[in-house]
């Protein structure tokens, strides 16, 4: 603990979750981080704004890590009618500027900027060769709002003054970030309407459990990266950075992007439910029989197991009475690989234990297909496994949001038109 009381780690969160120039602020007073620059050749950076992959951190397996500190911020295009190119300019010239000023990667900082379907509605034209749909209910359980603004901007760093810094500076609020100046800000062209907040990595979700939806017996492992106590992202149960990029069309090099807002209730999870029934929902009951699942999961390398799972998952829960989530997810695959990529974290947003569900797919269509499997309607309708009880992780969360974009490649990143090429 600090001498104020409170640490390191729990500090940066809460600056994250509160904003402003204040936190700012009050974050560097606290020390500023030696924080790499970026670069003046853009030629240099990956040409996908998705492109993170090769400039993550890794853990002791080898599985990419994702930045710890992220803030994604809802935005409107405040022109008339379709942009103009001193509006594109002036977005460009912004982004610009934090390549300058940080390094492409955990250290420095990562993001990206997507386009909704309602952005595109204004051309009167969707996105040339693009799979996006507007947002819906994807279960019969759910009934989220949905997210309709322009734009979506995602910053990621592992330094919670990065974020923060680099929040201010597109507002408007500061002239340099990281000793570098900015050459333009989004402030008349892109305006804030909605910021959401989150954080993952061993130690931060422990230390801010103290939320709605964790029981006061404060129950989150201290090595845990995520709330639900269990590691996740293992290399094996994602898809590549190739297979979600767009392949064709003016937009080949882009990616489609889906959030989900997720409240989380885990007071069940933790005060009723045994630890082999929380590996049994997580992984699958096979797991919890042999004891497969180490603490939380660093044992398992690069790949969560699946292959020791039962294929058949409507046999095993008519057997078991439990299907397990990841065994659920196993069967949402293309030649044996996963179609998307996620990069969610938790949140204490609205002081609420929650998870921004943050996934990349070449289409829509192929996250559809991946929650379609999560949902295993055809578990419950085959087995005593309950839609939601028994059912995975799924009674342990309600869908609160849900909202897709395109990520352009970075030519096109600037307000693009439906076929800038």
């Amino acid at each position: 603990m600090s001498n104020r009381g409170i640490s390191r780690r729990e500090f940066a969160k809460s600056a994250v979750a509160i904003g402003g120039a204040a936190a700012l602020a009050a974050c560097l007073d606290r020390g500023a981080p030696d924080v790499p620059t970026g670069t003046d050749d853009p030629a240099t950076l990956p040409a996908r704004q998705h492109g993170w992959s090769e400039s993550l951190a890794t853990d002791d397996a080898g599985n990419t890590r994702l930045s710890r500190h992220h803030v994604l911020l809802l935005l409107d295009y405040e022109g008339d009618g379709t942009p103009t190119d001193a509006d594109r300019r002036q977005v460009e010239d912004a982004l610009r500027s934090l390549e300058r000023a940080y390094e492409w990667s955990t250290e420095g900082l990562l993001f990206t900027l997507g386009y909704s379907p309602a952005y595109f509605e204004r051309f009167d034209a969707a996105p040339a060769g693009a799979d996006l749909p507007a947002p819906e209910a994807l279960a019969p359980f759910e009934d989220p709002e949905l997210d309709t603004p322009d734009a979506l901007l995602h910053l990621a760093s592992d330094h919670e003054s990065a974020v923060l810094a680099a929040e201010e500076a597109l507002k408007g609020s500061r002239e340099t970030v990281n000793d570098a100046e900015m050459a333009a800000t989004f402030d008349g062209v892109l305006s804030v309407t909605d910021r959401r907040t989150g954080f993952v990595g061993a130690g931060l979700p422990a230390e801010n459990q103290d939320v709605d939806g964790i029981p006061d017996s404060d129950p989150v492992p201290e090595e845990s990266p995520l709330f639900m106590g269990f590691k996740s992202g293992f290399e094996g149960n994602q898809a590549s950075e190739d297979r979600v990029t767009v392949d064709t069309g003016p937009f080949a090099g882009g990616a489609t992007q889906h959030l989900s807002k997720i409240r989380l209730h885990l007071q069940q999870w933790y005060d009723q439910d045994t630890r082999d029934q929380r590996v049994s929902k997580m992984f699958c009951p096979a797991h919890a029989d042999e004891g497969t699942v180490e603490g939380v999961g660093e044992n398992l390398g690069t790949d969560s197991g699946m292959d020791g799972c039962p294929e058949d998952v409507v046999e095993s829960s008519r057997r078991e009475g439990v299907v397990g989530h990841s065994q659920k997810l196993a069967r949402a695959r293309e030649d044996g690989s996963p179609t998307i990529l996620r990069r969610d974290f938790d949140s204490t947003d609205g002081g609420q234990a929650s998870v921004h569900f943050l996934s990349l797919q070449r289409s829509i269509a192929d996250f559809v297909a991946t929650k379609e499997a999560m949902n295993g309607t055809d578990v419950a309708e085959n087995s005593a496994v309950g839609q939601r009880v028994n059912n995975g992780i799924l009674q342990y969360m309600t869908v609160e949001r849900r909202g897709n974009y395109l990520l352009p490649p970075r030519e096109y990143r600037a307000l693009p038109s439906p076929n800038p090429a």
